[in-house]
């Protein structure tokens, strides 16, 4: 009896030490798959672009140092925004990257990193109608035709601001700027880094107050709930700032 309760002792001991560093168990997946996958949507820049079967952006070069850093190779997943918390939720990728916007509902299902960046949302449209469009006043008028992608924080912020003007939804993102381009929409409400960066590829649109956005979120990676993936992921990001290699990217994808 006594040699039962010894090893019952023990037993319990052993559950309550903490678990050697790497012993997370999708983190264990992972190195022993010798592959991190990566969830990209893959309409997003300067976070991702799939053109031609092949991902591109700030993210994909990031997520290779990530996977660099925990020695495995990447390997990218295409996901989508409306589907982006199940994928992960149903294990087809290990890390969501992409201009992931940090929100109640996505935390319920996984852990997020720490913060990537500060964003919020704001106007882009046609230089043109500008002056326009400065206010959500402005843009909540009969008439107005604001075009959103669905499934994603751009949507959820038209559907709790915009009332009047009509609301287009529009599924490729990847395409959504060109119908404002030709006329079919007039402005479109999305996060001022992806404003700025469009109106710069787009000669005819401009970025409404980027500076000033109507409101202030952050973004961050969704993570599956394993601490010890995100203790891993969370230090190579602070790693990534600290060296430049962050600021680097960001030069080369977004100024």
């Amino acid at each position: 009896m006594g040699f039962r309760v010894l090893l019952l002792f023990v037993g319990l001991m052993a559950l309550a030490l903490p678990l050697p560093a790497g012993a997370g168990p999708r983190l264990d997946a992972i190195r022993a798959s010798r592959e991190l996958r990566i969830g990209l949507t893959g309409d997003y820049r300067p976070f991702s672009t799939l053109e031609g079967g092949e991902f591109s952006g700030l993210d994909v070069d990031l997520g290779r140092s990530l996977a660099a850093s925990l020695k495995v190779k990447p390997r990218f997943v295409k996901t989508s925004w409306p589907t982006l918390s199940a994928d992960l939720d149903a294990g087809k990728f290990d890390i969501a990257m992409g201009g992931v916007s940090v929100t109640p509902a996505r935390a319920k299902i996984g852990l997020f990193s720490a913060p990537v960046l500060s964003d919020g949302k704001t106007p882009v449209t046609r230089c043109s109608l500008v002056e326009r469009f400065q206010t959500l006043k402005q843009i909540d008028q009969p008439g107005v035709r604001l075009i959103v992608n669905p499934g994603g924080t751009n949507e959820k912020f038209a559907r709790a601001h915009i009332h009047r003007a009509t609301v287009i939804l529009h599924k490729d993102n990847g395409t959504i700027f060109d119908e404002i381009v030709a006329g079919r929409a007039d402005l479109m409400i999305t996060d001022a880094v992806e404003a700025r960066v469009q109106a710069k590829l787009q000669p005819t649109l401009c970025a409404v107050h980027p500076d000033r956005p109507f409101d202030h979120a952050e973004k961050a990676y969704l993570l599956p709930k394993d601490e010890e993936l995100k203790r891993a992921v969370d230090s190579w990001l602070a790693e990534a700032k600290r060296s430049g290699e962050f600021a680097r990217g960001w030069k080369k994808w977004v100024e």
